[in-house]
Order: C-alpha cells, then structure tokens, then sequence
C-alpha cells in the first residue's frame, strides 16, 4: 500500500480522537477505578476465588447437567459471583468500565456512520457481553455457550 497525504492525515486525525479519549474524564474515572481495585486485597481474594470456581464450572459445562458435581458448581458460580459484584470495588470498577465501553461504542458508531449507514459497530457495549444464552446444557440447545 502506497501511503498518501490522505492516508496519513486519517492516521494524525485517528491518533488525535486516540489521545482525545485517553485524556477524558470517562478514562481517569477507569483508570482511577482500576487502580483502587487493583490495590484492593479483599477485592483481589473474591475475584481469585471466582475464578477458581469459574473454572471448575467450564470443566463440568462440558458435560452439562449429567456431570455429578453439576448443581453444587452452579450454587457455587453463583454465590461466589455474588460476593465478587457486591464488593465496592469490584462494583464501581464494573461502572467505570461500562461507562468507557459507551464511550468508545458510541465514537466508533460515529466513524462508522460518518462513512456509511451499512457499516456496522459495536452497541451496547456488545464486547462486554457473551453471546451465549446461559442455558447451563453445554451448547447441546443449539446456543453458542
């Protein structure tokens, strides 16, 4: 690809909304969340636990609710899921992150609009969420968990 005056002016412009988004508010309320959670112990030990339990529920999702520890592991996902969102920390980080997700949503909608309406991007903070429909059958309904 032969770089044109109009390609590197795309480039400057792209790097100026780049630093434009990095200095907002929406980013030092992330990056201040972030930091708080990350020096946090007891949020660190709740999320540490979580995933530990996380992964044990991905072994047993394999085989669905045939597998024999099937009902504690999801008691267990759920109650340990519920301890890690109810922790300060871990809830305000999770509002700061959806907000910079809205906010990065909504520029790239912008972008992608200002070029063409058949463009598609990202809504609804749609990279936060999974696509599955949490069914618990290991995919065997057809979804995509």
């Amino acid at each position: 690809m032969i770089a044109t005056m109009e390609y590197v002016d795309i480039l400057d412009e792209s790097e100026h909304v780049g630093k434009m988004i990095l200095q907002s508010d929406i980013m030092q309320q992330y990056q201040s969340a972030k930091k708080v959670l990350d020096e946090d112990k007891e949020a660190q030990r709740l999320i540490r636990t979580f995933a530990d339990v996380k992964e044990h529920y991905e072994d047993v999702q394999r085989f669905g609710r045939y597998h024999p520890d099937y009902y504690d592991i999801m008691k267990q996902v759920r109650s340990k899921k519920r301890d890690m969102d109810l922790n300060d920390k871990v809830a305000a980080f999770k509002i700061a992150e959806r907000n910079l997700q809205n906010l990065l949503d909504e520029v790239s909608q912008f972008v992608a609009e200002s070029v063409s309406e058949q463009i598609k991007a990202p809504k609804d903070g749609a990279a936060l969420t999974d696509s599955g429909c949490g069914c618990g059958s290991g995919g065997a309904c057809g979804c995509a968990s």
